[in-house]
């Protein structure tokens, strides 16, 4: 009896021990599946990626390959209009900046010179001077020399006659440049006159004001005022630069001119 109840104690304790892991098995297979619910709620697919995004980004395209790109959007006639009158603009620039820098003398330099020649081997001396020396200023000297033997007054006089031809060799093509800088701009702006009114025309054709209509047209319009007054600004730093340096050269040419005459009024006094 002793042993039957025994083992009714020992059956009870394993049914009730095997009881308390079955449920806390369920109980474990419960959170789990309660973990995985919410780790499939909570981390949802991630969506593919497209081929086309996960390549890399292209860099941006250069200045001069926007430039480019835009010219050729703009059309090849009023564009290729507005481009030569840079070209031309350009070199009529690039001429005249040469000859200026060229023309440009050291006046104080060439005074010396010539007062030293003067003193020491006379007015061929200083003549030699000048014809080896470059630039306008040189050259009314030169001339003043020539007319040294008919007198001051007439040194003077063959001095301005000189100075205002040699002026206006140096505005030579200017007014071509100053032509250039007003063209480019008009020619621009007719570009998008003649644009608009193509614009205005697929309007009628449409029958409707829509953007997409319109859009392109005008954006192709407008590209020919903006090159031209891209060409119109850069010609105009190039005149700027041109008469400034006109300027710089005429007032040398005017204070040299001065202390030239006295240095011959004393020489011809014997000082």
């Amino acid at each position: 009896m002793k042993k039957l109840i025994a083992l009714l104690t020992v059956a009870g304790m394993l049914s009730f021990g095997l009881f308390n892991v079955a449920i806390a098995q369920e109980e474990t297979t419960a959170t789990d599946d309660t973990t995985t619910v919410e780790q499939v709620v909570v981390e949802e697919p991630v969506a593919e990626v497209p081929a086309t995004l996960e390549e890399p980004v292209k860099q941006d395209a250069g200045f001069h390959e926007v430039l480019k790109e835009q010219f050729i959007a703009g059309g090849a006639g009023f564009m290729g209009i507005v481009l030569l009158a840079l070209i031309f603009g350009l070199a009529l620039s690039i001429e005249r900046i040469i000859y200026l820098n060229l023309s440009t003398t050291n006046t104080k330099k060439l005074l010396n010179k010539v007062e030293n020649a003067l003193h020491n081997g006379g007015i061929e001396a200083s003549q030699e001077v000048c014809k080896n020396t470059r630039g306008p200023v040189a050259s009314i000297f030169w001339e003043g020399l020539n007319k040294y033997d008919e007198g001051i007054d007439v040194v003077e006089k063959s001095i301005v006659a000189l100075g205002g031809v040699l002026m206006g060799r140096l505005e030579k093509n200017l007014s071509w440049i100053a032509l250039f800088i007003a063209l480019a701009p008009m020619l621009g702006f007719m570009g998008t006159v003649i644009g608009m009114i193509g614009a205005f025309a697929d309007i009628a054709a449409a029958g409707n004001i829509s953007a997409t209509v319109v859009a392109s047209g005008i954006q192709v319009a407008l590209l020919t005022t903006v090159f031209g007054l891209i060409v119109a600004i850069i010609l105009q730093i190039f005149y700027n630069y041109c008469v400034a340096k006109i300027d710089a050269i005429v007032n040398d040419m005017e204070d040299s001119t001065i202390d030239f005459v006295d240095i011959l009024t004393k020489f011809k006094s014997g000082k």
